[in-house]
């Protein structure tokens, strides 16, 4: 039966990065129907008007006789009364390799439903179908890979697909092409991965590491997977990372060398794939952490304008501290592994002086303007929710454990509370669901000082407690510098900038609040040309930083535009801002720590 909204996605030619879409809606609105699409995707908070990549769209009648289509704003479009069904068609430029949008060319098609599919209004709860067309031109050995419900479409094929709504007709990307497939099962549920791109990744160690992830997750929130299949689709790339969730798969792109290859040591994986499974196992954590338990904001979406959550630190913090907490517990990283990734985790926060300035409550609630515009002052004025979020849930799971709790526990009593209810939730919610956890004061005193103040979290010495010794040493570009010819001092001296390489010298992208560059007049996009006389440019700052010391009354010549600027730098210490961790010698020390850390394998 046909639907009574229904779609086909056709592509005229790969490498114009053009897909066709018809859209055919049997009964529209006899006052004439309105279309619209969205203006941004759930999951990533920003207002990206994919509207703009419409073009060339026409509506006709069964008959074929044309009906006029008027835009009514930037994403909305309004049609003439007609009597029976309303036929539309229209392109839409794919051209963005992201995780958010859409892509086509020779090799490959991806797109997410938020780019494509026009919404049908008043009928947006209508179940739909849509047909995959094989595109012409390409190689016969094209698939599909989509959790997309298949109705008339093979396994892995192009053919008809259908959704019970439109939200949900969006929450399934698709890629197109001749893809690597690799499956299995986690707790009986069908999983696979789907890898595009150029790449020799040994698929077979992924999907055994991903299996163990999955179950760790699906046995954590009760041991019932919330879906009947799931799909990673893959992007590999010479440079790149992300990821976006969804209901029952999620986008990812990395760098085609962060894939494992066969016959490499399965002990420890390198960084870069440990930053692989360490994403794969945030965005599987989200398929429950905000796609089922989420903000009661968000029942349902509004895709038409911002919808301000101050909750993000929940929802993408606590997911965040979860992510590589999965890898130890499945015994995928070792404990010094993790150990190091929490301290680059707590280091990116120390070298953040937005921390000061912004709440994490108010991270999240401005995520739309400031988090996802991020300029050269953002770090002076944001804190992320990611970050701090993670950090937020850390140190109330250290707290829960001293109350002989823990942050699992209330996880799975807030998924129990409100997910499996149907029920989305407010900051009062969660407070509550705390205070059904453990009646403490000391708890929600934490929690309103931890979203609602600028006070340096008390991770250091909640970790300390829980058997782990920190270690702050001076930051970035401040390593040993002994021994060298000419040296004089051990560590590098600090003007609080960040560079790059510019146009015959180093480029300031960031300055630090209140350090010796901003007491001296320089901001960021000043390009510095010469230090104490000597010419300057991002490769060889350190060295010319080298012979200098602290305490250094320094010349700095640089130019601002096309003007010249001469100014004075005075070199001081560098914040301790490096964050080391490591378990702690004391055997019973060590024991507390590992079983924190390792509670869940146990």
């Amino acid at each position: 039966m046909q639907s009574a909204v229904s779609y086909r996605v056709s592509v005229a030619a790969p490498a114009s990065h053009r897909f066709l879409v018809h859209l055919e809606i049997t009964h529209p609105d006899p006052a004439g129907q309105m279309l619209w699409l969205p203006d941004w995707i759930p999951g990533s908070y920003m207002i990206r008007d994919f509207a703009r990549n419409v073009s060339r769209l026409s509506a006709r009648t069964a008959d074929g006789a044309p009906v006029t289509v008027t835009s009514v704003d930037k994403s909305r479009w309004q049609c003439a009364p007609v009597r029976g069904p309303l036929r539309v068609d229209y392109e839409v430029y794919a051209w963005d390799l992201s995780v958010r949008s859409a892509h086509l060319d020779q090799h490959h098609g991806y797109f997410n439903g938020t780019s494509l599919f026009l919404a049908v209004a008043g009928q947006e709860d209508r179940p739909v179908s849509v047909e995959l067309c094989h595109p012409e031109g390409v190689s016969d050995a094209w698939r599909v890979a989509t959790t997309l419900t298949p109705l008339a479409a093979p396994s892995w094929g192009f053919g008809t697909y259908t959704a019970s709504s439109y939200d949900e007709l969006i929450d399934h990307p698709v890629e197109m092409g001749c893809f690597d497939l690799v499956e299995f099962e986690a707790c009986g549920t069908p999983h696979a991965v789907v890898v595009t791109g150029r790449h020799q990744g040994d698929l077979d160690r992924l999907a055994r590491d991903l299996k163990r992830i999955c179950e760790a997750q699906i046995r954590f929130f009760g041991g019932q997977a919330p879906f009947a299949r799931y799909l990673f689709q893959l992007m590999v790339v010479g440079q790149g990372y992300g990821g976006l969730e969804h209901r029952s798969s999620t986008s990812l792109l990395c760098s085609r060398d962060d894939l494992p290859l066969a016959g490499e040591s399965e002990s420890q994986p390198g960084n870069g794939y440990r930053g692989l499974l360490g994403l794969c196992s945030h965005e599987y954590f989200h398929s429950w952490n905000i796609k089922r338990l989420k903000p009661a904001l968000f029942m349902p979406y509004d895709l038409r304008r911002e919808q301000h959550t101050p909750l993000l630190w929940f929802f993408e913090g606590f997911t965040s501290y979860y992510d590589d907490l999965f890898l130890v517990r499945t015994g995928l990283i070792s404990v010094d592994s993790y150990l190091e990734l929490l301290g680059q985790h707590i280091t990116r926060h120390l070298r953040t002086p937005g921390r000061f300035e912004q709440t994490v409550s108010e991270s999240s609630f401005h995520a739309w303007t400031r988090y996802y515009k991020m300029d050269e002052n953002t770090p002076n004025r944001v804190v992320s929710y990611y970050v701090k979020g993670a950090l937020v849930g850390l140190c109330l799971d250290l707290l829960l454990r001293q109350h002989g709790h823990t942050l699992d526990e209330y996880m799975q009593h807030c998924w129990q509370r409100f997910a499996l209810q149907g029920r989305g939730v407010a900051e009062e919610d969660l407070l509550a669901a705390l205070d059904e956890i453990v009646t403490a004061p000391a708890l929600r005193d934490f929690m309103r000082q931890a979203l609602h103040e600028t006070t340096e979290l008390p991770w250091q010495a909640l970790m300390e407690q829980a058997g782990i010794t920190v270690s702050l040493r001076a930051g970035e570009g401040a390593q040993d510098a002994g021994g060298r010819p000419g040296s004089r001092k051990t560590v590098l001296p600090w003007l609080g900038v960040k560079v790059q390489a510019g146009e015959g010298g180093a480029q300031i992208s960031h300055v630090t609040p209140d350090g010796p560059a901003e007491r001296a007049g320089l901001s960021a996009g000043d390009c510095v040309v010469a230090l104490d006389g000597l010419r300057t440019n991002a490769a060889n700052w350190e060295k010319r930083l080298q012979r200098l010391a602290v305490g250094d009354s320094v010349s700095v010549y640089a130019f601002r535009r096309d003007e010249w600027l001469a100014t004075t730098c005075v070199l001081t210490e560098p914040p301790l801002d490096t964050c080391v961790l490591a378990l702690a010698d004391d055997p019973v020390q060590r024991v507390i720590a590992e079983k924190w850390l390792l509670d869940a394998r146990t």
